[in-house]
């Protein structure tokens, strides 16, 4: 009954250019969305800004509205909101949240927008957003992994340019870091190695599996989401093992290449201070290291790659609009949900967060300097299957820290993070 009242709005709600596929336009039909509350984590000034544009060409749009939330307590505000009965017509949903909030979430008619249209449409990175042939949510935006480099710091160890493969790091991190008399770390190549001090430990591990040809979960025969870290055949059977050991490489004080351990400060604020010579971040943390560091002399690269590796790969976080299950105006919901992708706002909202569109059509289009570089990675990205980012995150940091204490072996770390995730899986 429900999806029927979405099917019968949105045949005299559709507003002229601004849903993503043609819908037709009822005759005459009034344009209303109604007032509809949209709450995320992400710039508020943005989002304002982009609903001032599209309520210029249409009144009516002048209902919508956006709340932006703390990140740390955003989960739980939300969930809390949507049980009481005050939450928000529209969220934010992250594509490693979907399978954790999908019961949250009032599906997409596929009248409106059919898996089929959403593949062709938005990037690859967003497919978690189809479940069961079902779209739960509008992607409007894909922020890749990018790989922040200090121009002087490889300049000092006799490099022009960034990598663009992982080995190469080997050599680079004993040309760049340099240590004290008690053989402390004075100056780091690269922060990779620990979990508690390199923010984004979990996705560059996570990218270097699926760069490797692995993957963490998948679908098994009988369509359930399965743990896949330790796959029983194919090439794929290492590729975990050899992203962790590679990963872990750099915290081992025995090697030459060691460049990070758990004592140094966090790495994105290594790097502005200039202690850290390579850091793979978001694209959206550019614009706060450029204001945490005015004078750092720094660039963004392409991140590296496996050489052996037949295609490139990234991973991004994906930003998509999810209609509330418990909202108080569905219909005005998903419209206004299409209102915000449409090619004109969506390229709108990427520029003013600096964060790539997540429609193919928008990243496609010509850009210059690091918007050209960040809708590149964002094409290149994928992403995995996470049932429970807070559980997994626990299970990434105990491989980590299993194995640089010395406690297991890097393929039993694995081993134990498979079984952990099939724990998680309620497998």
């Amino acid at each position: 009954m429900f999806q029927l009242l979405l099917l019968v709005v949105f045949g005299s709600l559709a507003i002229a250019g601004v849903l993503i596929f043609s819908l037709a336009i009822g005759g005459g039909a009034t344009n209303t969305i109604g007032t509809v509350k949209i709450w995320g984590t992400l710039d508020q000034n943005a989002f304002a800004a982009v609903i001032r544009q599209a309520a210029e060409a249409n009144a009516d749009l002048g209902g919508v509205s956006y709340e932006q939330k703390d990140p740390k307590t955003y989960q739980n505000e939300l969930t809390n909101a949507l049980a009481s009965g005050t939450g928000p017509d529209l969220f934010l949903l992250r594509q490693d949240y979907v399978q954790k909030d999908a019961g949250k979430v009032a599906p997409i008619p596929s009248a409106a927008l059919s898996p089929a249209q959403f593949e062709t449409t938005f990037v690859e990175a967003a497919s978690p957003f189809v479940i069961q042939d079902s779209v739960i949510a509008v992607p409007i935006l894909a922020d890749p992994l990018i790989l922040y480099w200090n121009k002087d710091m490889l300049a000092g160890g006799g490099f022009a340019q960034p990598p663009k493969y992982w080995d190469e790091l080997f050599n680079m991190a004993q040309k760049i870091s340099t240590r004290d008399d008690t053989g402390g770390i004075k100056k780091s190549a690269v922060a990779f190695g620990e979990y508690q001090n390199v923010a984004n430990a979990k996705d560059i591990l996570a990218t270097l599996i699926l760069q490797a040809g692995g993957t963490i979960t998948a679908y098994d025969t009988a369509g359930r989401l399965s743990p896949a870290l330790t796959p029983r055949t194919g090439a794929a059977t290492q590729a975990s093992v050899s992203a962790l050991r590679f990963y872990v490489e750099f915290a081992d004080p025995s090697k030459n290449d060691y460049s990070w351990n758990r004592s140094l400060p966090d790495a994105r604020q290594a790097f502005t201070a200039g202690d850290l010579a390579m850091y793979v971040g978001y694209a959206s943390e550019e614009p706060l290291i450029a204001r945490a560091n005015p004078n750092l002399n720094f660039a963004a690269a392409p991140l590296p790659q496996v050489r052996t590796a037949t295609n490139p790969l990234n991973t991004a976080r994906v930003y998509a609009l999810a209609a509330s299950r418990a909202g108080k105006n569905p219909a005005g919901a998903i419209t206004a949900a299409f209102l915000f992708v449409s090619p004109a706002n969506s390229k709108a909202l990427s520029t003013a967060l600096g964060i790539p569109s997540a429609r193919r059509d928008v990243v496609n289009l010509p850009a210059k300097g690091n918007d050209d570089l960040f809708n590149k990675q964002a094409i290149l990205a994928h992403s995995w299957i996470d049932p429970d980012p807070e559980k997994t995150a626990g299970l990434f940091r105990a491989m980590i820290e299993n194995t640089t204490s010395g406690t297991l072996q890097v393929s039993e770390a694995i081993q134990r993070g498979d079984q952990e995730l099939g724990h998680i899986l309620g497998l």
